[in-house]
């Protein structure tokens, strides 16, 4: 990002880091951590993005949501948003086939500027 910011290009360039897993907030047997889907991370920066906003809290273990959960299909609505996708946009499968990108995500409006 900072190199994003050196060149003068964050502020057009959409950055998102994700997983499709948390770990598991207790250290099993053999001293590491496991998949969790219950509460994990994501990263918003750069283009309509505001800056240094959280969303959500997680429990006093990071085990589960505790306030305002994020589900994958908001993630994308938002990024749709900020990208200016139209959610109502079909795309051909493989057997060319229009399906339509919209999930049932809400835009993530407390993180645009």
């Amino acid at each position: 990002m900072e190199d994003l910011e050196n060149r003068g290009t964050l502020d057009e360039t959409l950055v998102v880091v994700m997983s499709d897993m948390g770990r598991t907030p207790k250290i099993n047997k053999n001293a590491g951590r496991d998949h969790w889907t219950f509460c994990y991370s994501v990263l918003f920066a750069g283009a309509g993005v505001r800056g240094g906003t959280v969303v959500g809290r997680s429990d006093d273990q990071a085990a589960y949501v505790a306030d305002r959960p994020v589900s994958p299909a908001d993630v994308c609505a938002t990024i749709y948003e900020i990208l200016g996708i139209d959610p109502d946009m079909h795309v051909p499968d493989a057997a060319g086939q229009p399906v339509k990108i919209r999930l049932d995500g809400r835009v993530i409006r407390e993180i645009l500027a």
